[in-house]
């Protein structure tokens, strides 16, 4: 049975929808997880040498794309320094302000995780076509904010 809210949106496919999100996301944090937990990363450093890719944000913006504050963001970057993954750098602009950066050590760890998150993701990914790939992309870019690629 289909319900209606007020303004007529269907709820059943509103509860379809997010269970499939839901669902789906619970699928990739544990693929990213079991690839983290293997180079014995936390979900958390994982994401920060993800961010790192293709940025050296400042302290406060880390924080803030992991969700947390200052003072945990600044723990957790003192740990990866102590383990070699990234580095503190002055910003040249803002001389109180300090970037960080990923180390080479860093940026190898990234990319191998990247590429065992991609093979587990990919026989997921297999069982759709290449312009449903290129749809759901875009699907997700979308609910992310993300502009769609040309």
């Amino acid at each position: 049975m289909t319900r209606r809210t007020i303004d007529g949106a269907n709820t059943a496919n509103d509860e379809r929808l997010q269970d499939a999100l839901v669902q789906t996301s619970y699928a990739v944090v544990n693929i990213v997880s079991k690839v983290a937990a293997q180079h014995e990363l936390s979900l958390t450093l994982l994401r920060v040498l993800g961010i790192l890719r293709d940025r050296t944000p400042a302290m406060s913006e880390l924080a803030e794309y992991l969700g947390i504050d200052r003072s945990s963001a600044t723990g957790l970057v003192d740990r990866a320094v102590a383990r070699g993954f990234v580095r503190k750098i002055s910003d040249e602009q803002d001389r109180r302000s300090i970037r960080v950066a990923p180390t080479d050590q860093g940026q190898i760890l990234a990319k191998s995780c990247s590429e065992e998150v991609r093979l587990e993701l990919e026989p997921r990914i297999a069982r759709l076509s290449p312009a449903r790939q290129d749809q759901l992309a875009r699907l997700l870019e979308a609910l992310d904010g993300v502009p769609a690629s040309e």
